[in-house]
């Protein structure tokens, strides 16, 4: 797979980096009028209020409500689209839910909270050419609850950049996206979201010679986070970046179809599936500037990586906790065209290892011989008895990546639960690192699943051979994290990391 390199190793934090177009900063009059003015909706089940007075109900205006929310109809046949049951909901189940649309550009101010309901921004099919059609949300106090389809939506606004894969990179700004979050500083903010699975356009079905399934149908709808955006999408924090947004999601957590930055704020997800999603294959670049992100893949769906990029996963700054489902073969963090890190702080726990490019900060990647048990305090110490890393994973996890300024060159001891363990030296990664390997070649480890499920097989063609000389092997894959490649089997308890990239394999009790 060809490798990329990161053009900027270190992106300014005054920018909402992530591919489309000049920075623009806090001195901008436009956008310090807008922020400083901005229309009021005030949420609650029995009124919805827009600067003081009662929401208006039909279109022609900036912001009404009505009950005609998007979610995926039960009763429907396989020509409908690709969901199942499980993913259906009943007409009177979504008509509960109240939907109050934005249509126009502006900054709006959103407090209150709202039980079934939704916010969509929705500036018309022609939004995506117009530099102009630019929405930003502040969340100031925001409780809200949407039981089939996300609770934000932001379905056309303006698009900062290009889903053209043969220009595309890790490098991108998206400073002038239309779609822009601010978390208020002060608040706490609470967002529960279903997801609507993929529903057909339907002039574009064809069945196939039987006529028992549908051929190549073209999408209509298919949202799968509880906060999503079409478009490409700025989160930040306000001054003090002391504003809390929790996701709690059935599926999906926070997603877009092309790019996301944050910036700021405090971010709690707790997803049935990827804690984070963006989607657009080859292209999309999730990029971390600063704020705190905590990642809790609860996998209800039976699987879900803390953050999977389908394109790159970019970490300038701030602090990532992101914990993959505790028994699929999903990552912490999860790219198809590499992990730049930075800066900031990672902490990525799961069952899968995807690569991490060449240069940035230094980081370790600890394999372990045997599924570690969630809920443990695992610690990394420097030769003085000071702890660079003190966590404690709420999933089980059998590799642990680990980054920070406070990762330097020297020699280190890890404990788990107080235990000091050993391991074996697996070289330096740097860009070499390997992509989408579970350890020692392995499956998933055994556990219990949600519902009795069986744990799923890793994907196709992402189990490593056995060994051997890597001319021997089929392209694309690497050598299996449990080899040993030359290096002596001796476990030893001290942990030499060097500047760069860093791996561990086997890790086991000391004792």
């Amino acid at each position: 797979m060809k490798r990329f390199k990161l053009l900027t190793a270190v992106f300014a934090m005054a920018m909402m980096v992530a591919g489309c177009g000049t920075t623009q900063t806090e001195t901008d009059p436009n956008k310090d009028t807008a922020i400083q003015n901005p229309v009021e909706i005030t949420l609650s089940d029995s009124k919805i209020q827009v600067n003081g007075s009662p929401a208006e109900t039909t279109p022609e205006h900036g912001v009404y409500i009505g009950n005609d929310i998007v979610y995926y109809e039960a009763g429907r046949d396989f020509t409908y689209g690709e969901g199942s049951a499980e993913d259906a909901h009943s007409a009177e189940a979504a008509a509960l839910h109240t939907v109050v649309h934005i249509t126009q550009p502006g900054t709006y101010r959103i407090s209150g909270s709202l039980s079934k309901g939704q916010i969509a921004v929705d500036l018309g099919e022609d939004a995506a050419e117009d530099p102009t059609a630019v929405v930003t949300l502040i969340l100031n106090g925001t409780d809200i609850t949407c039981e089939v389809a996300p609770a934000i939506i932001f379905y056309n606004v303006y698009e900062c950049g290009s889903a053209d894969a043969d220009q595309a990179s890790g490098n991108v700004d998206t400073s002038l996206a239309g779609a822009n979050v601010i978390i208020a500083d002060g608040t706490t903010n609470t967002v529960n979201g279903s997801y609507v699975a993929r529903i057909y356009k339907q002039d574009s079905v064809v069945l196939n010679e039987a006529e028992t399934e549908v051929e190549d149908a073209k999408k209509l709808h298919k949202y799968d986070g509880a906060f999503y955006s079409r478009m490409s999408m700025n989160v930040t924090g306000e001054q003090e970046n002391s504003g809390i947004l929790t996701i709690n999601a059935e599926n999906e957590g926070l997603d877009t179809e092309l790019h996301l930055t944050i910036n700021g704020g405090t971010i709690f997800i707790n997803s049935g599936n990827d804690g984070i999603n963006t989607n657009e294959d080859g292209v999309s670049v999730t990029t971390i500037n600063g704020g705190e992100l905590h990642i809790r893949v609860t996998g209800e769906t039976g699987e879900g990586d803390g953050i999977d990029s389908n394109g790159w996963l970019v970490i300038n700054g701030g602090t990532v906790t992101a914990e993959a489902c505790a028994f699929s073969a999903d990552a912490g963090i999860d790219s198809d065209m590499g992990i730049h890190i930075n800066g900031g702080t990672v902490i990525a726990t799961g069952h899968m290892l995807d690569r991490i490019e060449d240069g940035g900060q230094t980081y370790a990647v600890f394999t372990f011989a045997d599924q570690q048990s969630g809920s443990h305090p695992i610690t990394l110490k420097n030769t003085t008895g000071d702890s660079v890393l003190a966590s404690c994973p709420d999933n089980d996890y059998s590799i642990l990546i680990y980054s920070s300024p406070d990762l330097t060159e020297g020699t280190y001891t890890l404990w788990n639960d107080g235990v000091q363990l050993a391991g074996q030296h697996g070289g330096t990664m740097g860009g070499a690192g390997m992509h989408g390997m579970m350890p020692d070649g392995g499956r998933p480890p055994e556990g219990d699943t949600p519902n009795g499920s069986t744990p799923p097989e890793p994907p196709q063609g992402m189990t490593p051979p056995a060994g051997g000389d890597p001319a021997d092997r089929p392209d694309g894959q690497r050598a299996p994290m449990g080899g040993n490649d030359g290096l002596s089997p001796e476990l030893t308890t001290d942990f030499s990391i060097s500047e760069g990239g860093n791996q561990f394999q086997s890790i086991t009790s000391a004792e």
